[in-house]
């Protein structure tokens, strides 16, 4: 059993000075809730997160004002219903500071445990980080199953492309291969192993390299046709353009130009001083509604790509195909 000189030295390791330290450390910010007036104390460290100045105390409804807007009837519901939680507790929402989200985590005991004259205490976290890196591998989730649902219908093709262009098994299963070749080369550029260092490469180069596959048809003459200026591309930048590209021919093969005999697709670049355009130019394909299917997960995540190099699409659908205009940073696209 401790003696007692043990134990009053604990107690010193463990004095309030010293918890702020290690509070102050974690990041942890302290708040208290007087059930029946509703006002909260709470110290600088959680003024500091919600981005107000500090104050003797706040009430819930000032400190509603920075819930982000949808969140503030589930936050409200919540912190009445932990009096009637068992056990620990957490509720993740997200706040409003500045111009910026951020996502706090609000963490207590429950059933009233350890009320003191009406106030319960609990502490504050910022978890912006973390719920960042969940959304992103919820993204990189959805995004791998809708490349590998693509990939199935890519291949049908592909051999349907090989079949019409070749005039015997030998000669379409050569095709079909050097194809498959192309694509999984387009492929590497989308998903780089960690060894595989990329550098800069020029534009025309790497949209012939993404397009490798769809460029080997020579019944109805070539296919895929690449011109205009040429620009750098730096290394990273090659995902977000190998993505884009990758996505763009995905869509016209299953429902596009490249689905049709005598389908064409032509590809312009130019460099426009401090912009860099790339036109996506379809012709000799389906009808604009059977093109349409495309819009989903896809396109919104073509969206989100291009503002990586600060830009934007447009998506132009005309009787006879599909006008896409990539218009890009020149100076982000050549890091």
């Amino acid at each position: 059993m401790p003696s007692k000189s043990n134990a009053a030295a604990s107690d010193d390791i463990w004095d309030e000075q010293r918890l702020r330290i290690a509070s102050e450390a974690a990041g942890v910010a302290l708040w208290s809730w007087h059930v029946d007036t509703d006002e909260l104390r709470m110290d600088a460290r959680a003024f500091e997160i919600w981005g107000i100045p500090p104050k003797s105390t706040i009430t819930f409804e000032e400190l509603s004002t920075r819930v982000f807007p949808a969140d503030v009837d589930k936050v409200r519901d919540s912190f009445n219903a932990t009096r009637e939680v068992t056990g620990p507790y957490e509720i993740d929402f997200r706040i409003l500071h500045g111009e910026d989200v951020r996502w706090v985590s609000a963490r207590g005991r429950g059933d009233d445990e350890g009320i003191r004259q009406r106030i319960m205490h609990g502490v504050f976290l910022d978890v912006t980080y973390r719920k960042l890196a969940e959304e992103e591998r919820e993204l990189i989730t959805k995004e791998m199953n809708h490349r590998i649902k693509n990939l199935f219908s890519v291949s049908s093709s592909l051999a349907s492309i090989a079949a019409r262009s070749s005039d015997s098994k030998e000669s379409m299963l050569q095709d079909l291969t050097l194809r498959l070749r192309g694509l999984a080369a387009a492929h590497e550029l989308i998903l780089p192993t960690f060894n595989d260092k990329k550098h800069s490469v020029t534009i025309r180069d790497l949209l012939t390299t993404l397009l490798k596959a769809y460029m080997l048809d020579t019944a109805d003459g070539q296919t895929v046709h690449i011109t205009g200026d040429d620009v750098t591309v730096g290394e990273s930048s090659i995902k977000s353009i190998a993505m884009l590209i990758h996505e763009l021919a995905t869509n016209s093969v299953k429902y596009g130009a490249l689905s049709q005999n005598s389908g064409q697709l032509t590809l312009t670049s130019r460099d426009e001083a401090d912009e860099v355009q790339v036109e996506w130019h379809e012709t000799g394909a389906p009808p604009p509604a059977d093109v349409t299917k495309q819009q989903g997960f896809g396109s919104e995540m073509m969206d989100r790509v291009i503002r990586q190099v600060n830009g934007s699409i447009s998506r132009d659908w005309t009787e006879d195909g599909l006008i896409v205009t990539l218009r890009m940073d020149k100076a982000l696209l050549s890091v």
